[in-house]
């Protein structure tokens, strides 16, 4: 059962929404990988903004994803694509419908 999320709100430089839509594009093989990754979603809200909703079984493999390839991507990148550093919010999900 998932009880555990992350919401990641990105907002792309201006000029760099092609490549933070790639980007994101490239993380899932990646979170595919990922064995506590229950679901990784990445979605555009509107021009330039972007998220990304994980989620897990329990805080250790949320804290895993966090210290996991896709992270230390974003990170590297975050300068060069992002008009500020990505917003990053635990939740916690009280019910869930997965596949």
């Amino acid at each position: 059962m998932v009880t555990k999320a992350l919401f990641v709100r990105l907002e792309a430089k201006s000029g760099k929404e092609t490549e933070v839509a790639d980007f994101l594009k490239h993380g899932l093989p990646i979170a595919a990988g990922e064995t506590g990754t229950v679901a990784w979603l990445a979605i555009q809200f509107g021009p330039s903004t972007f998220g990304v909703f994980d989620a897990f079984t329990d805080d250790v493999s949320r804290d895993a994803h966090l210290e996991g390839k896709i992270s230390e991507i974003l990170w590297e990148k975050a300068s060069d694509l992002l008009v500020s550093p990505p917003t990053i919010e635990k939740l916690d999900i009280l019910a869930a419908k997965l596949p």
